[in-house]
């Protein structure tokens, strides 16, 4: 949920929220939990009753604060639907800070399977990465090093693997494996013994990453 209507720079909003949401939610609900970022807000109620109860109690508080109401669209009650909650509901996911929440097949230390409800990369954040890859155009950098590109890349990589990849990492890999495909088109046009051979180029940085799994910081996780 997030209130609506406010033009104040983030540091002003994040202090009235503090006000208007954090104390007050402390003072009339302290058995409740939250977690705010800024204005995005998700709160965790026993019940679909209770729900409803806080979804207006909080339309209320925000009505009172200078006439802030909550978004229409991202404000929803979610069953957090896993092995022990088995209902349905009309919605059974939210994405929050760039996670994607909803339920998923995970798998225990023993390699036994169940459904819990647990967060991953998700498909918004995800397609964010996708876009930022093929922004970098590595299979033009015709002019450079794997090293070099790996040393321009890595800080960034590093980060989305220390931030996404905190929470079933296995979401993120499909979108790492990008990162791959440019590189194999990298070597393609730089190399005439790889041109029309991308199954040979392929193969060729499959070796080189079997040498230096370290080059690339995506490698720890998904190898070419």
């Amino acid at each position: 949920m997030g209130p609506q209507g406010s033009a104040v720079s983030p540091v002003l909003s994040n202090l009235f929220m503090h006000y208007a949401f954090d104390t007050w939610m402390a003072r009339e609900y302290p058995g409740v939990r939250f977690e705010r970022y800024c204005d995005d807000v998700v709160v965790h109620c026993r019940n679909e009753a209770q729900a409803h109860q806080v979804r207006q109690a909080i339309g209320g508080r925000l009505a009172e604060c200078g006439g802030l109401e909550l978004h229409p669209d991202k404000t929803r009650i979610v069953y957090c639907k896993d092995r022990n909650r088995r209902g349905s509901a009309e919605h059974t996911s939210f994405t929050f800070l760039g996670y994607g929440f909803r339920v998923r097949r995970l798998r225990t230390k023993r390699g036994d399977y169940f459904f819990g409800f647990n967060p991953a990369v998700s498909d918004e954040a995800a397609k964010q990465l996708r876009m930022q890859i093929r922004h970098w155009r590595l299979h033009l950098r015709s002019d450079t090093t794997l090293e070099e590109l790996a040393r321009e890349i890595n800080p960034v990589v590093r980060g989305w693997i220390n931030y996404f990849g905190r929470f079933h990492p296995s979401a993120l890999l499909s979108t790492l494996n990008r990162i791959n495909d440019y590189l194999v088109r990298w070597l393609v046009r730089k190399y005439k013994r790889f041109k029309r051979k991308r199954a040979r180029a392929r193969e060729a940085l499959s070796r080189h990453a079997r040498r230096f799994p370290g080059l690339f910081a995506h490698w720890k996780l998904v190898k070419p």
